[in-house]
């Protein structure tokens, strides 16, 4: 190794990280220090801190890539890294996604497709697999609720469209926006989701629940087919700015 060993309980006690937590708060621990501390230990010949660094540095120092490792991923790309370990790491970035997204005030109406991709995306941008989420909207365009319908693998997922409306007549919701991702990072629509956009398009109107957008998250960008034309909405105005707004 490039760095010289030293062992943490060998560091003074004011740079070890959890000591430094206590005395000087969490803002004063670097990201390093952050990972090293839910590591807890390291390995023979390497500190919790060289462990943490090297993993950030394998994800060129970016939050972003390590949100979307596994505990497989982990545990077998890096010796001292078990099950608890990884563990640790992948609940610490799933409790940082849950957070950004009720971090939104869901009294807001969501008006725009940058809106909704701006609410859902924490959930799923990060994601190695496919999710299928509804939001469900009352007359004022106001979050009812959001949920996970299903999950499934790398290439797709299935949907159950009577479970989807069934919830949405449940909780009395006049619109809902669908939302799944591709982890791929392909904003492209498959010939799939232009079938499941429409079929889903048609039995809201049987029911009186309008489909306002379907967004594809890929990574940091959606795709919105709302604001590509495939979704058109006589029941609502757009304006230039892609705001809905009701008649």
């Amino acid at each position: 190794m490039d760095r010289q060993y030293i062992p943490i309980k060998s560091w003074s006690k004011e740079n070890r990280p959890r000591e430094k937590l206590q005395k000087e708060g969490i803002a004063a621990l670097s990201t390093y220090e952050l990972l090293a501390v839910l590591l807890r230990a390291g390995r023979v010949g390497e500190s919790a801190l060289d462990l943490a660094r090297r993993i950030l540095e394998d994800c060129h120092n970016d939050l972003n890539v390590l949100a979307r490792m596994s505990v497989r991923d982990l545990r077998t790309k890096y010796k001292g890294v078990g099950v608890a370990k990884a563990a640790a790491i992948v609940v610490a970035m799933e409790v940082g996604r849950r957070r950004a997204m009720a971090a939104v005030d869901v009294t807001q109406s969501l008006c725009s497709s940058i809106e909704v991709f701006n609410y859902i995306s924490p959930v799923l941008k990060d994601l190695d697999h496919e999710e299928f989420w509804v939001i469900y909207l009352n007359r004022s365009n106001r979050i009812l609720r959001s949920e996970r319908l299903s999950s499934g693998g790398m290439t797709g997922t299935v949907i159950d469209v009577r479970i989807l409306f069934r919830k949405a007549l449940e909780m009395k919701s006049n619109a809902i926006i669908i939302v799944h991702n591709h982890p791929s990072g392909s904003l492209c629509p498959s010939e799939y989701d232009k079938m499941m956009t429409a079929k889903i398009r048609e039995a809201g109107k049987l029911l009186d629940v309008v489909l306002y957008d379907h967004l594809i998250v890929g990574g940091s960008s959606y795709f919105s087919f709302v604001d590509e034309n495939l979704i058109h909405l006589p029941e609502v105005k757009i304006k230039k700015d892609k705001k809905i707004e009701k008649d």
